[in-house]
């Protein structure tokens, strides 16, 4: 049972999974990486409300919160990928 009550904040990760790979998509897409941090937090937010409607455990008691805990959560996607460029000696696009 414990790890049916733990799915809450696996879900805060999965979104931040997602929203990476959508910006990876977006940065191919010759879109432009300077609309990649929006891109990812509107993501974000819309997967946030997607989770709070589908998950029981999911950590945010209202829609206005479920929105702000997808687009951190997104937004923490960028965040991902910079320390992932900074560790390994990428370069910035």
């Amino acid at each position: 049972m414990e790890i049916i009550n733990s799915l809450g904040i696996a879900g805060v990760a999965a979104i931040t999974a997602i929203c990476y790979l959508v910006g990876e998509g977006v940065k191919v897409s010759g879109l432009g990486s300077k609309f990649i941090p929006v891109i990812v937090g509107v993501a974000g937010g819309v997967l946030g409300v997607i989770g709070y409607k589908i998950m029981p455990d999911f950590p945010a008691t209202d829609i206005l919160t479920a929105v702000a805990v997808g687009i951190v959560s997104g937004l923490a996607a960028t965040g991902v990928n910079q320390v992932v460029k900074q560790l390994g000696g990428g370069t910035n696009e």
